[in-house]
């Protein structure tokens, strides 16, 4: 299945030129022009990243980025801000805000692209590790219960021998 970008950005031009970038490399793309609509989106389709504008009319680009977290199903979604701000000030907000990267604009079509192989790459391995944890955590538990009943076997039977 292809992997789902949303793309939030309140200039439907820069919309359509990550749209093109992205669909042309096999990623399925959600287009949001707002905030709001951004939010909606996420909750109906759970995306493998976002890439967000941080300027936008209504809610900005670091409070979608909080109540994306805020929400426990999308929480671990990399959000990776797309802004022509380029202050520290700015990318360090964004990442309080719970971004995992920043990219400035103008930007470079490769660079929007290695970043987000990246951050859905390392979104779904750390997904396929928990699940594989909790499989294992299961497993470990299964396998004890079996033990303490095996041992409290034994126990019984040994005091039932004396």
């Amino acid at each position: 299945m292809k992997p789902t970008v949303l793309v939030v950005d309140d200039n439907p031009a820069n919309v359509q030129v990550l749209e093109g970038i992205l669909a042309a490399a096999g990623f399925r793309i959600l287009p949001a022009l707002n905030g709001e609509s951004a939010l909606r989106a996420a909750q109906m389709t759970q995306p493998d990243a976002v890439l967000l504008d941080v300027r936008m009319p209504g809610l900005d680009g670091y409070e979608v980025c909080r109540r994306l977290k805020a929400i426990a199903t999308l929480a671990d979604v990399p959000v990776i801000f797309l802004s022509a701000l380029h202050e520290v000030e700015d990318k360090v907000e964004a990442f309080r805000a719970g971004g995992v990267d920043y990219i400035t604009k103008p930007f470079q079509a490769e660079e929007v692209l290695t970043r987000v192989r990246t951050h859905v790459e390392l979104s779904r391995s750390r997904r396929m590790l928990a699940e594989t944890n909790a499989r294992l955590e299961e497993l470990v538990a299964a396998r004890t219960a079996e033990l303490s009943a095996a041992n409290a076997r034994l126990s019984y039977m040994g005091r039932s021998q004396i």
